[in-house]
């Protein structure tokens, strides 16, 4: 039996937003450097929006309601962050803009970005 948390999670992956679908596109089916990502996650008490479990990796997408909810949102990740998890946002703005820096930067978290070459 599905627990209330996982209800709530399948019913957020039912109801995505356009830039949930955009950003979930970019590393699932292992297509990021064949990290394995999972979307809406239920994490200590949270529904995360997508998460790497091998590389502790939360990555978080920021609409227009997170404007009035950035205490919470600060709070929580500082919780997350505590149970060793790293955390990143992005805003809807940026996913829908500059994908290459939203790739960039997950490489980047989650240590699997190239090296680049010294000068």
């Amino acid at each position: 039996m599905a627990t209330e948390q996982q209800s709530f999670a399948r019913t957020l992956r039912r109801q995505s937003t356009k830039p949930e679908v955009i950003l979930w596109d970019l590393p699932r089916a292992r297509r990021l450097d064949g990290l394995k990502f999972r979307r809406q996650q239920p994490l200590l008490g949270y529904t995360v929006d997508f998460l790497c479990f091998e590389r502790k990796l939360v990555v978080e997408l920021d609409g227009r309601q997170h404007d009035v909810e950035r205490e919470y949102d600060a709070a929580r990740s500082e919780e997350i962050e505590r149970h060793g998890f790293m955390v990143i946002r992005f805003g809807n703005e940026v996913v829908l803009n500059d994908r290459d820096a939203v790739i960039a930067r997950i490489r980047e978290a989650a240590g699997t970005a190239p090296e680049t070459p010294l000068l």
